[in-house]
């Protein structure tokens, strides 16, 4: 009996010890902090303001808020892939179907142009991706290689806290000798990379706009949750990728990035991107450049919504494919609405 008293106190030592180790930060966030369960109602609800660290170099972003978009003409990038994932093109406006809230739509705009995006990157410089980093360089390298000369970019970059690391007027030399320098460390808050970068795509150069993040886990530091960040790409009118670096090898994972794939996909879906999971991290620099080349082998819908439609909705889209005929079974990804303004 002594000597399971002695093993009892020892082991409740130990606990206390444990949680007295604890980092601050993580001691102070909740369950819900780490964005198990979300703080708002979905779609369609006003994210509450929010204020992120200062950015040194566009003192406009220290005060967030969610955007708003009054849309005359909706416009709708469509991806169209086959079977083995390639993209199918050569296809006409008569071939696809547009419905707002289940009425068909006259769609009035059509181009499978490459016309110039607004792009921002969001990356992960976390501690966990510190033997990540140099595939995640190259990964931003392949990326460019594969853009149109005339698309804008910025980066914003994530670990404790997000920083946009190149503004837009920078070229693409710059932000590839600023990532040179840059050595991860710290937590991740990948949801408030988010918003910044929606906030920042408010000055956007092009009318379509679209984010890549490329990250190796779920989120551990951020003060928005995974609903509010849904809600917010949603209403912001930009498509949202992904490259998931999940290394599956691991026996040991936290919650965080074992959930890192699902919130990844839950935050591109909704916008009618996608997250591709890299099986392995030589890949990554290849699906980057795939991604790159998929943002721009896209058709554009464009339709003029009902005047009844501009009541501060959700206003829910679906788009239907007709291939021609002998056209093996397709896939469509696009957004599946948008938030109308209120007149």
């Amino acid at each position: 009996m002594g000597t399971l008293r002695l093993g009892s106190r020892i082991a409740l030592l130990l606990s206390l010890s444990l949680l007295t180790c604890v980092p601050r930060s993580r001691a102070q966030n909740s369950t819900d902090d780490v964005h198990i369960v979300p703080r708002t109602s979905p779609e369609g609800t006003k994210v509450p303001e929010l204020s992120l660290p200062p950015q040194d170099d566009d003192p406009a972003l220290r005060h967030l808020r969610p955007l708003r978009f009054d849309v005359d003409l909706v416009q709708v990038p469509v991806t169209v892939t086959d079977a083995k994932n390639r993209p199918v093109m050569g296809l006409k406006q008569h071939n696809f179907t547009v419905y707002e809230d289940e009425q068909r739509q006259d769609v009035q705009f059509f181009s499978d142009e490459d016309a110039p995006i607004s792009v921002g990157l969001i990356l992960d410089l976390s501690k966990s991706m510190s033997n990540k980093i140099v595939t995640e360089r190259e990964a931003v390298e392949q990326f460019f290689n594969n853009a149109n000369p005339q698309d804008d970019y910025f980066v914003v970059t994530f670990s404790d806290r997000p920083r946009l690391l190149a503004n837009s007027t920078q070229s693409i030399e710059d932000i590839q000798q600023k990532l040179a320098t840059v050595v991860p460390d710290g937590q991740t808050a990948l949801l408030d990379a988010v918003y910044l970068a929606v906030a920042k795509m408010h000055k956007a150069r092009h009318r379509r706009r679209a984010l890549l993040i490329v990250s190796d886990g779920g989120d551990n530091h951020s003060r928005y949750g995974l609903k509010e960040i849904k809600s917010l790409v949603q209403e912001a009118d930009v498509q949202v990728y992904a490259i998931g670096i999940f290394d599956s090898l691991l026996p040991f994972r936290s919650f965080e990035e074992f959930m890192g794939k699902r919130w990844l996909g839950e935050i591109t879906d909704a916008t009618g991107g996608r997250t591709i999971s890299a099986d392995s991290i030589g890949k990554v620099p290849e699906i980057a450049a795939n991604i790159s080349r998929e943002m721009r082998n896209q058709y554009v819908l464009g339709y003029k919504p009902d005047k009844d439609a501009a009541n501060g909705r959700w206003r829910k889209i679906r788009v239907h494919v007709n291939p021609p005929e002998g056209t093996t079974r397709v896939q469509a990804y696009y957004k599946k609405g948008y938030l109308a303004a209120k007149k």
